[in-house]
């Protein structure tokens, strides 16, 4: 790799679960009569999870996965309710977390990566529960839905998480519209996380680096990651994580976007990486193989005519974009 690539790279496209054409309306949230008003709008419509699952309606794709707020109460009630935003047309969007009963679990063929559960719900069979990986993967929705989605189940994810104060061990409540929740006993307040992960493509001239985890689909391919520790900078995160798990040192490092990873709540940091060694050493705990790759080998993969039979990441995620960016790059 030469340094005109991190000058010239062109920028990645809009990635899954981004860019949710809402205005948030942050400095309403503590206006708990202005947030009941928007909530009493006849055009309020709500996104409704349920086990973690989006509920759409069944029918042919594109679904529009907003229901009216009335359909909250008909289906048992929400656990926890929290304000998206404001379309641009004035319509408000709320997310609401339904309890477990409003859903039943009728087959589970989940294998460790893919969310197969099959949910249904109860005397309605016009609604369908679907997991969000085959949500986006499958275009059931469009790409602003999908990013709404996206949003509610981040948000919804942290609350049925965080229902104890992590300062005192208290119940905690809903504030801000779903966007704090609050502790009466010690008056901590606490935020939705966001988990920054560092995602990475680790260049050798005219090679990348690429491993693959023994969960992941037989034959895929993808970039290396890792969390973002504590005290820790991006580019120190993107140097250790390869370093560690695939035994490269690397040096200059350059960002080309970021994605939004609702499972549950991550903001995966996209990276290219200038390796300075070429010898792998996998770490055998996160990786089970690891390999440089030519550009050649990349396009394969997207075509899946590897002759290996080897795959690269789906277009939701962003490794995909990362390794396009490179794979068509001239420099």
């Amino acid at each position: 790799m030469n340094g005109a690539f991190f000058k010239t790279m062109a920028r990645a496209p809009a990635f899954g679960f981004a860019g949710a054409p809402l205005d948030r309306v942050s400095e309403r949230r503590d206006d708990a009569a202005s947030i009941a008003a928007l909530r009493a709008r006849p055009d309020a419509r709500a996104v409704l999870i349920a086990r973690d699952m989006p509920i759409l309606p069944r029918g042919a794709p594109p679904l529009a996965p907003f229901f009216p707020i009335a359909e909250i109460e008909r289906l048992g009630g929400a656990r926890f309710e929290a304000l998206l935003g404001i379309e641009a047309a004035g319509a408000p969007v709320f997310a609401a977390l339904l309890p477990d009963g409003a859903v039943e679990l009728v087959a589970d063929d989940s294998d460790g990566f893919l969310d197969r559960r099959r949910l249904v719900v109860p005397g309605r069979d016009d609604l369908v529960p679907t997991d969000l990986r085959s949500i986006a993967t499958q275009g059931l929705v469009g790409a602003d839905a999908l990013a709404v989605l996206g949003q509610a189940k981040a948000i919804l994810s942290w609350h049925a998480r965080h229902g104890f104060c992590a300062n005192c061990g208290a119940a905690t409540r809903t504030a801000a519209a779903g966007w704090r929740r609050e502790c009466d006993v010690c008056k901590a307040q606490h935020f939705p996380r966001t988990d920054p992960v560092v995602i990475m493509l680790a260049l050798d001239g005219e090679r990348c680096l690429l491993g693959r985890q023994s969960r992941w689909p037989k034959g895929m391919y993808s970039c290396l990651a890792g969390f973002v520790e504590p005290g820790e900078t991006i580019e120190e995160a993107v140097r250790r994580e390869i370093r560690e798990e695939a035994g490269i040192a690397c040096g200059e490092v350059a960002y080309l976007a970021s994605q939004p990873w609702p499972f549950p709540s991550s903001l995966m940091i996209g990276c290219f990486v200038r390796a300075l060694t070429r010898e792998i050493v996998v770490d055998g705990d996160e990786l089970e193989d690891a390999r440089w790759f030519q550009r050649n080998d990349v396009m394969a993969m997207f075509d899946r005519r590897h002759p290996e039979g080897l795959s690269a990441p789906m277009p939701m995620a962003i490794a995909h974009h990362i390794l396009r960016v490179w794979a068509e790059s001239s420099v």
